[in-house]
């Protein structure tokens, strides 16, 4: 038995280690601590086993993934349970002996030739209240230097845990690689065992489904924290930084291609995490964490002019994983929407080599990189980043934001009227989907908190958490809605990208009482004398008073649609009373 192993001096990860090697049988065991030395060994093993290679800057390295493992696996990611349970959704499940017993046959033998690496995480700061412990078993070095960089090295913590078997545990292969690529994606799987706090994901690179600590143990601590009285969320957290050096801390929950990374990224503020958050009550404040210390991004569209720090990043020596964009003969990387032209001449592409005007076999010119390509990174990479990052404590929540895609009829921002009517806000979050992705444009995807394809638990059971925190808080954080893609009726947007930092700032005033604002059915929105000088100030930009009221009147008959449609889903979810009371209000409210 590994030495590392042993000096941890806890039976269930001793146990959980010899399992999987017996099951797996891998060439060889690596154990990975918290030493540097330890990480560049994965470095250099995920760059000589060719699941990595070297670009021109120095640090940078580029990732393919297989033609057929370019995002989530929704189709084969399960639940195990060892009952039906009523979601309230459509989410896939599976009998929890059922599903065991396939994982268990497709993992003999899985990783015969290959070398098994022992990681250990800690999801949130280290020598926190908030956190949680993490082991990843995988094949996959480039898998283990991805999660490198985006959690905490936890070995430390397991030997400060003194034996504790509280822990997650996260089972991954690439299975059997041909060049460098996943052979067997027709037996890709994703099973989310709850009852044993573990998660097995097989036959794929994708980090979306190989990256254990992200959206996999998301799923985990969604239903940890629904036992234990705290909330894990899908957000971002921020800084707005307002008058005096003040700081006020926002989380923010919006679906793809919303605005959520550029909102956490917004210049001016300061950003603590881009995707996840644990948030307890201490004191009777609410308080949260960042999950992660890097950020998993899509790389798509990020360029100098709209997101400056992470451009700079991607463009500046320093650790970044790049995953399915171009790479140029040079060794350049490039993406669609950087502004930055590829090379005539074209260069490697995770469908083989690529040249500008090349088109796929229905005719459709292939893009430079994947609309779901990567970018991996360190938050410490960022100027931005707020110094509370690793505080074990965290910080203050001081206010919520649920933001959606709506071109028809939501304001840019609104306050909600209490935290009840907040807690009705989140549930009922709405996306249009964009003809660049789906096909047809305008149909609205209801997707509560921006968090359904990760729910654990009911709906009903997920809204009566956010309830009862009001109960614990000696005071609730301010509930805010954004929208930033209102249209005309000729399909011009309303609101320019920018304008995000005026709604974020005048929301960062309203925490602290500093404005006052118009009561309307749906909320209270700004004032437009208190929104000019925002506008001044934040963009030196002069906001008229026509340009306030096509944004902010309230279309009454979209949103009656709207909480039509919100009638109709909860109508058949046996959701708590105090939530039907809140949406039978604003139905009242609107009529």
């Amino acid at each position: 038995m590994d030495e590392k192993l042993i000096k941890l001096n806890n039976p269930r990860v001793l146990d959980v280690v010899k399992h999987y090697v017996e099951l797996c049988e891998p060439a060889k065991v690596t154990v990975i601590d918290d030493s540097e030395a330890d990480a560049q060994l994965l470095r250099d093993r995920a760059l000589g086993g060719g699941e990595e290679h070297k670009l021109a800057m120095a640090g940078h390295t580029y990732h393919f993934d297989g033609a057929q493992d370019q995002a989530r696996d929704k189709a084969h990611t399960k639940l195990l349970v060892s009952k039906p349970v009523n979601f309230g959704f459509e989410t896939a499940t599976l009998d929890r002996d059922t599903g065991l017993a396939e994982m268990h046959d497709l993992l003999k033998g899985i990783m015969r030739g290959k070398e098994m690496f022992v990681a250990f995480h800690c999801l949130g700061p280290v020598n926190s209240p908030f956190s949680l412990l993490a082991l990843q078993i995988t094949d996959s070095a480039y898998v283990a230097h991805s999660e490198d960089l985006l959690y905490r090295r936890g070995y430390e913590a397991f030997r400060a845990a003194n034996g504790s078997d509280d822990f997650f545990v996260f089972v991954h292969s690439a299975g059997a690689l041909v060049d460098g690529v996943t052979r067997d994606v027709d037996k890709r799987r994703i099973y989310v065992d709850l009852e044993a706090n573990r998660v097995f994901s097989i036959n794929n690179q994708y980090a979306g489904n190989s990256v254990g600590l992200k959206k996999l143990a998301f799923r985990l601590a969604i239903a940890r924290a629904h036992r234990e009285g705290w909330l894990a969320e899908h957000m971002f957290l921020m800084g707005a930084h307002g008058p005096n050096g003040r700081i006020t801390y926002f989380s923010g929950a919006y679906p793809s291609a919303c605005g959520k990374t550029s909102t956490a990224m917004i210049p001016g503020q300061s950003i603590v995490g881009d995707d996840i958050i644990y948030a307890r009550v201490f004191d009777g404040e609410l308080r949260a964490v960042n999950v992660e210390r890097g950020i998993f991004g899509i790389i798509e569209n990020v360029n100098a002019e709209d997101d400056p720090e992470i451009f700079k990043v991607l463009t500046s020596e320093g650790e970044c994983i790049f995953s399915n964009v171009l790479i140029s003969d040079d060794g350049v990387p490039y993406w669609t929407g950087s502004n930055v032209e590829p090379p005539a001449a074209g260069g490697k592409h995770f469908l083989g080599h690529w040249v500008p005007g090349d088109k796929d076999k229905d005719g459709k010119e292939i893009p430079v990189s994947h609309k779901n390509a990567r970018y991996t990174i360190s938050l410490e990479a960022l100027a931005n980043r707020d110094p509370v990052l690793h505080d074990p404590h965290g910080v203050r929540l001081d206010a919520m934001i649920y933001g959606g895609r709506d071109s028809d009829t939501s304001v840019p921002v609104c306050e909600a009227r209490s935290w009840a009517h907040g807690v009705l806000l989140g549930a009922c979050v709405e996306s249009e989907t964009t003809a660049a992705t789906l096909g047809q444009e305008g149909v609205r995807k209801h997707n509560p908190y921006a968090n359904l394809d990760f729910m654990t638990l009911p709906l009903s059971k997920y809204v009566a958490d956010h309830l009862a925190m009001a109960d614990k808080l000696k005071s609730t954080p301010k509930v805010f809605v954004t929208n930033y893609f209102l249209k005309n009726d000729k399909g011009k947007f309303l609101n320019h990208k920018l304008d995000k930092k005026v709604w974020i700032l005048w929301a960062e005033k309203r925490v602290h009482g500093e404005v006052d604002a118009i009561e309307t059915p749906v909320g209270f929105i700004p004032k437009y004398e208190d929104l000019v000088p925002l506008f001044k100030s934040a963009l030196n930009k002069d906001y008229s008073r026509a340009d306030y009221d096509e944004q902010f009147k309230i279309r009454i008959d979209g949103y009656r649609a709207k909480w039509a449609r919100m009638a109709a889903i909860f109508d058949k979810i046996d959701m708590p009373d105090a939530f039907k009371a809140e949406l039978k209000a604003q139905i009242d409210r609107l009529g």
